[in-house]
């Protein structure tokens, strides 16, 4: 056992400096090429509201993955033996005037294995801004329950992830930061050292509730296996996303008023 574990500890050492020195690294995004100039928000408040099933009681839902979309994409979001503590965090902006106890976070995750184990970090914070994470107001580890959601983008399948914690978290008016990162760490599963996860985005908000929240251009990654530290995703030199692609997450976060 003691030598399997060595063998993938040089593994990912060997990947993650591999990546440092290959120009044709794995990259933090799986994207088309995406048009700018075909803006495809339709609505930002949904007249009947669908979020995924696990978004229970939702709070809040940004809208579905467009697979078809021209500026559909995947951001980072894994936690694999491939590349470890790569997070992408969306926002919500909450009026003045509403209050909520939150509970539970939601991704809508593109992935092309099984998640092992079935477990997923999730962390709530405020005050991020480019090359600054704020504060962390509840983060944890939790057991990651996992739904298909049908789509598939680009030959990946799109699951729900969701995780849950025993004691809310009161929120009030202001801007609020989200992620829910899974975990493939099994060392003796192979897919783990291949394995790759990646949040999607929403461009036209298809099922959102209360989508106005999210505000544009509010997403980060910060993932050392990248050497990136709270970089915004509408940075050029992260993916070179255009202003849609880097727009809003498909996410929800489950409480309630």
């Amino acid at each position: 056992m003691k030598t399997t574990l060595l063998a993938v500890a040089l593994l990912v050492t060997l990947s993650l400096a591999a990546m440092a020195a290959n120009p044709n690294k794995p990259s933090p995004s799986i994207h088309r090429a995406g048009d700018a100039s075909q803006p495809e928000v339709k609505g930002f408040n949904s007249h009947t509201p669908n979020p995924p099933a696990l978004c229970s009681p939702c709070f809040f839902y940004g809208g579905d993955l467009n697979p078809s979309a021209l500026n559909a994409a995947g951001m980072s979001d894994e936690n694999t033996l491939l590349i470890p503590n790569s997070s992408t965090y969306g926002s919500i902006d909450i009026p003045t005037g509403v209050t909520a106890n939150v509970w539970g976070i939601v991704f809508n995750v593109q992935a092309d294995a099984a998640f092992d184990p079935l477990l997923a970090t999730y962390d709530v914070r405020t005050g991020v801004s480019e090359g600054n994470g704020g504060t962390s107001i509840a983060s944890g580890t939790g057991t990651a329950v996992v739904a298909a959601t049908g789509r598939n983008f680009i030959g990946l399948n799109e699951y729900t992830v969701a995780v849950t914690w025993s004691t809310p978290v009161a929120v009030t008016a202001g801007e609020y930061w989200f992620n829910v990162t899974p975990q493939c760490l099994n060392t003796l599963d192979g897919s783990c050292s291949v394995f790759r996860q990646f949040v999607s985005n929403t461009t036209s908000l298809t099922n959102n509730l209360r989508g106005s929240w999210q505000p544009a251009h509010e997403m980060f990654l910060n993932s050392p296996a990248f050497g990136l530290t709270w970089a915004n995703w509408c940075d050029a030199s992260v993916a070179g996303f255009n202003q849609i692609q880097c727009g809003r997450m498909s996410f929800g976060v489950i409480g309630h008023e």
